[in-house]
Parts: C-alpha cells; sequence; structure tokens
C-alpha cells in the first residue's frame, strides 16, 4: 500500500480501502462545508454593509434637509445676497470636491473590481483543485486495484508453492510411515520364522493381511478362503468419504526360488476378480530386480517394500477415481454454462448492471452541473451587489463633501481565503 502525505500537517499515513474512502468522503465534505460557510459570511458581511451604507445614506440627507430648511428659516431679504454668494462658494467647493470624490470613488471602484478578479480567480482556481484533486484519488484506486491484482497473483503462486510443500511434507510422512513398516514387516518375519516349517506360508499370509488392516484403516481388507481359487487377501481401496476408488489383490510366497508361473497365475487372479493393480510378495525376489518394481503387469516386492509400494499404488488409485469423477457430466455443464452465458437471463441482469452504473454516472454529472450553476448565479448576485454599494457610497460622500470611511470590501479579504487541500 502506498503512503499519503497530508499538506497541511506533512502526516503520512498507509492509504487502505478505508482510509482512501474516509479520505474522499472528509475532502469533499470539508469542501462544501468551507465554500458553504464563505459564501454565507460574505453575503451576511455584504448585507451587513449595505444596511448600514443606507442608513448612512438616509441620515446624511435628512441632516442636508434639515439644514436647508433652517437656512430658508432663518433668511432675510437684507442675508439673502450673502447667502447666494455663501451658497456660490460651497457649491463650488463642493463641485471641486465632488470631482475629486468622483475620481477618487472611481479608482476605488476599478481596486474593488480588481480584488472582485482576485477573489474569482481564487475560486477558480479552488475548483481547479478540486478536479485534480478527484482525478489523483482515480489514479491512486487504479494503482490500488493494479497492485491488489498482482498481489492476488503472488497469493495464488504462494498457494502453489504451499500445495507442493504439503506434497513434499507427505512423501516424507509416507518414508516415515515405510520405515515404520520395514520395523513391523521385520518383527512380524521374524515372528513368522518362529513358527513351523509347513506354516510359514500361512504366517505370512496372516502377517500381510495384519499389516494392510493396521495401515489402511479404512480399506477394506478381505481374506480369500483356503481352497477357493484366487489371490491371498484382496484390498479394496477407499477415500475419505467411504467410497469404493478399485481394488489391489495380493498373493504371497516365502520359498527359496522364484517360481516363473506365479506371475502369469496372480494376472489370471486379477482378471477373475476384476483388479485394477496385483502385488506379489515375495521372500526370493525374480532374478534382474534387486527392489521392488513391476514385472509382466504385476508388482513383485519383499514383505519389508509391501506397505510403502501399497501407499504410493493406492494413492495413485484414489487420484485416477478423482480425475474419473471430476469428468462426469462435463459435457453436459458445458452447455448448461454456454446456454446461461447466451439466454436472456444473464443479458436482463448484464443489462440491469450497465443501466445502474450508467445512473450513478448522471446522477454524478447531474450535481456537478447544479453546483456550478448556482456558483455563477452567485457570483453576478455579488458582482451586483459590489456595483450598487459603490454607486451608494460615491452618492454619499458626494452629497457630504468629504470621505465617510466606507470601504467596500478589506483589502487582506481576498488573500485570507481558506485553501482546501
Amino acid at each position: 500500500m502506498p503512503n499519503i502525505t497530508c499538506p497541511n500537517c506533512q502526516h503520512a499515513f498507509e492509504l487502505t480501502d478505508a482510509v482512501r474512502s474516509e479520505l474522499e468522503k472528509q475532502v469533499r465534505g470539508e469542501h462544501a462545508a468551507r465554500l458553504a460557510d464563505e459564501r454565507k459570511a460574505r453575503e451576511a458581511e455584504f448585507a451587513a454593509r449595505e444596511a448600514v451604507l443606507v442608513k448612512q445614506a438616509a441620515d446624511a440627507q435628512a441632516a442636508l434637509e434639515a439644514k436647508f430648511a433652517k437656512a430658508k428659516a432663518e433668511g432675510a431679504a437684507a442675508l439673502e445676497a450673502a447667502v447666494a454668494t455663501r451658497l456660490k462658494d460651497e457649491y463650488e467647493v463642493k463641485l471641486g470636491l465632488l470631482t475629486q470624490t468622483s475620481a477618487d470613488s472611481a479608482a476605488k471602484l476599478k481596486a474593488a473590481q480588481a480584488r472582485e478578479l482576485e477573489f474569482l480567480k481564487k475560486v477558480e482556481a479552488l475548483t481547479s483543485k478540486e478536479a485534480e484533486l478527484e482525478l489523483q484519488l482515480q489514479r491512486t484506486l487504479s494503482e490500488e486495484r493494479a497492485k491488489l491484482a498482482e498481489k492476488i497473483r503472488q497469493e495464488e503462486g504462494e498457494k502453489a508453492k504451499l500445495k507442493e510443500s504439503e506434497w513434499d511434507l507427505r512423501l516424507k510422512e509416507m518414508a516415515s510411515k515405510l520405515e515404520q513398516q520395514k520395523a513391523l514387516a521385520d518383527e512380524m518375519q521374524r515372528k513368522a520364522e518362529q513358527g513351523l516349517t509347513q506354516r510359514q506360508g500361512e504366517v505370512m499370509e496372516v502377517a500381510l493381511e495384519e499389516l494392510l488392516r493396521a495401515t489402511f484403516v479404512h480399506d477394506e481388507i478381505a481374506e480369500v478362503g483356503k481352497g477357493v481359487r484366487g489371490a491371498d487377501c484382496v484390498q479394496t481401496v477407499r477415500n475419505r468419504q467411504g467410497q469404493p476408488c478399485g481394488t489391489i489383490i495380493f498373493e504371497s510366497k516365502r520359498t527359496a526360488a522364484f517360481a516363473g508361473d506365479w506371475i502369469e497365475k496372480l494376472k489370471t487372479d486379477m482378471r477373475a476378480c476384476g483388479a485394477d493393480v496385483a502385488v506379489l510378495v515375495t521372500q526370493t525376489l525374480p532374478k534382474g530386480v534387486e527392489r521392488f518394481g513391476e514385472k509382466e503387469g504385476v508388482w513383485v516386492c519383499t514383505f519389508a517394500e509391501v506397505g510403502a509400494l501399497t501407499h504410493v499404488l493406492r494413492e495413485g488409485l484414489l487420484r485416477v477415481a478423482a480425475v474419473q469423477k471430476s469428468q462426469e457430466n462435463r459435457g453436459h455443464k458445458t452447455l448448461m454454462l454456454y446456454e446461461y452465458l447466451t439466454g436472456n437471463e444473464f443479458a436482463e441482469q448484464w443489462k440491469a448492471i450497465r443501466e445502474a452504473f450508467a445512473a450513478m454516472q448522471g446522477s454524478i454529472q447531474k450535481e456537478r452541473d447544479a453546483m456550478e450553476k448556482l456558483w455563477k448565479a452567485r457570483e453576478k448576485q455579488l458582482a451586483k451587489a459590489l456595483i450598487n454599494m459603490a454607486g451608494i457610497k460615491g452618492s454619499i460622500e458626494g452629497i457630504s463633501g468629504q470621505d465617510v470611511g466606507l470601504e467596500l470590501l478589506d483589502e487582506a479579504a481576498p488573500a485570507e481565503l481558506p485553501e482546501l487541500v
């Protein structure tokens, strides 16, 4: 995850999905709140100043009217010439002052317009910063999506490696079990050798059955009765759900020499009972075979190796059964998927999703257009109020003949506007 640095407090924090969503919501809320508060304050300030200017204009007009009424009441024939002369002088002075005031008012109006232009530029800059911030957020979201996809691919690779490591652990576990089975086989072989010579073969059969039952507790180990044609025992391999996945037949021989007809007889027994694999457990291996191996379609091993060999053969049968089961009804499922993707239900659902996204985009655009329209209307109202206030101020100063000290805007007002980050 990338780190985002706040431009105000210079604090760096990690941009997660929750922080990114909260940051976007906070920035938009603060921007709207600050803009609304600023404009409300400006409107209140303009209204208050307009009321003060109106009141001052009314007071000045009332004072002039009272002054003129008093001069008229006190006037007499003897004072008319003096009053006329004085009024003429005052008129000339006021005319000069009015001319000067008009020039000053024009200059101040120009300065006010310049400040207004600066204010509008700052508003435009704030709007540009908002758009830039939104663009930056979108770029960050795109980068996060790409990083998330890369992270998912890495996790999938790690899972594959984990599966390989699990398989290695299983192989090591099987090797450990092989050692245990070898020890158990040696012990059973030792016990078998303690019996009578004529029962050595039967003892080996019993030891083989006991070994298979103790090792593969979920499988079914069936003994073939004496006098019945076939192998010594049959192992039905079952998976964890108890479903049969294959059959292994075992034939045990304990003689000093290996007979060549054993393999053919065991293959005949395998075909007769429909077994998948045949294993010949013998004390003496055939010529050319030093350890367990396959000979003419039959697996040959010693008693010490039968446990490990059965583990491998059983695992192969389980995998083959799992693959065969996964292929069941494959064509039917493919046809069902094709019908769903080309059917009306999928088309209507996709259309509904597309319409929802289009509606969201239209709603956002409408909100943006409405806000821009509102801002432009308020800017025109502000300009109109400033022009009217400048006219009132000029009229008051023209009547009173002096600067009444009514400034339209503070000199530092535009510079103090907060910048939204």
